[in-house]
């Protein structure tokens, strides 16, 4: 039966934009590959911290997949479409050694028969000193190449020729055709596609706000471009998680002009939140780690330190402080996954504590002790 069910899993389908989106058609992908897990609900999320009146819901884009969960996959499935199509035998994209991004890449890569090979920072370029834990554990199960670089190295000067080097070299060397994967309009469209499963879903009909964390910006540029070509009038906001609005929305403005989006600009359609990325790109403090377990504990949703983490604290703070920012009092956080990435050993030391704290490990190894527990 699954042999029937699952059949569509993996292929290249022709991809039909909105029709809300004819401005924009004629550079819209032609395809895409099926690798997510859709519709992904949207619930109310009870969360503590919010003033009286406001209501919050969770579109739980953290359940796209198992391995290929969070919103990563759904930009991939038009990007490997088009690695595909253009007849590659390898990718190459960049991050963090705990990048969300880098992890779904090998493995959707693998999953499609294309080698991956990625371009991580880190604090240290000995491999030995390395902890196989997390998400970099996962791409080296997908067998992906690792290579390592600064972590401080900067994306446009220094990520950017690195990954072209490399691109040059593989051909050079091993006759690889490699398709470099970056932020750009191919994948931006994966949002624009998930606004659309909004719309279906009828979620727009209580909905006065969507919130998501910003990175590369595609996630955010998508929404709020999708929003704004069907005519809503929810407003979208973005909390950075890496830079400054204003480098964000040059990049954003950018991605629009290779849509081939006039008229517009990324600053007229999106609130970029930004004062809310702490001690850095994927730096936590206790405070934010602290505010994780509570959020766990209390409502069973599973943040990530470094991307949903930081963003819902910014929201949280945001409508305290800010309550204009917002154009009502319903609203949507988009949870974009991340799981993996709590698992490199940042949350150790605070788990432990409450660990203790809370007595939820006890031990009963003896059978003539009873009454020794004390739960």
């Amino acid at each position: 039966m699954c042999a029937t069910l699952c059949s569509d899993y993996g292929s290249i389908v022709p991809y039909r934009p909105p029709a809300w989106c004819s401005s924009i058609s004629e550079k819209a992908p032609r395809s895409r590959v099926i690798l997510s897990q859709r519709n992904t609900p949207i619930v109310s999320w009870d969360i503590s911290g919010l003033p009286d009146g406001y209501r919050l819901y969770l579109k739980r884009d953290d359940m796209t997949g198992g391995t290929l969960m969070g919103s990563k996959v759904r930009k991939l499935e038009f990007v490997l479409a088009d690695a595909k199509q253009q007849g590659a035998d390898a990718v190459i994209t960049c991050g963090d050694v705990e990048s969300n991004h880098c992890r779904i890449t090998a493995i959707a890569a693998q999953e499609l028969g294309l080698k991956s090979y990625l371009l991580l920072r880190s604090n240290s370029e000995d491999p030995d000193k390395l902890g196989l834990k997390g998400n970099l554990m996962l791409d080296l199960l997908a067998d992906a190449t690792i290579v390592l670089t600064a972590k401080d190295a900067d994306y446009d000067s220094q990520l950017v020729p690195r990954m072209q080097h490399m691109v040059d070299e593989l051909k050079e060397t091993k006759s690889l055709n490699v398709y470099r994967i970056g932020s750009n309009r191919v994948g931006t469209w994966g949002y624009v596609e998930a606004y659309r499963e909004m719309i279906e879903q009828e979620a727009f009909s209580q909905i006065s706000d969507v919130v998501v964390a910003c990175g590369s910006g595609e996630t955010s540029c998508g929404l709020a471009l999708a929003n704004h070509l069907s005519g809503s009038t929810v407003r979208v906001h973005a909390v950075s998680v890496c830079d400054d609005q204003f480098y964000l929305y040059r990049h954003c403005n950018r991605i629009l002009n290779e849509m081939g989006v006039t008229g517009i600009r990324s600053e007229d359609i999106l609130d970029i939140i930004d004062g809310y990325i702490g001690k850095g790109y994927e730096e936590s403090t206790d405070e934010e780690l602290q505010l994780l377990t509570d959020i766990a504990r209390r409502t069973g949703i599973l943040l990530d330190p470094t991307y949903t983490l930081k963003a819902v604290r910014g929201m949280l703070i945001e409508i305290e402080a800010n309550p204009r920012r917002f154009s009502g009092h319903n609203i949507m956080f988009l949870h974009t996954g991340g799981l993996y990435s709590m698992m490199d050993g940042r949350l150790d030391h605070v788990m432990k504590k409450q660990v203790t704290d809370r007595r939820q490990i006890v031990s009963y190894f003896s059978l003539d002790k009873p009454g020794a527990l004390h739960f």
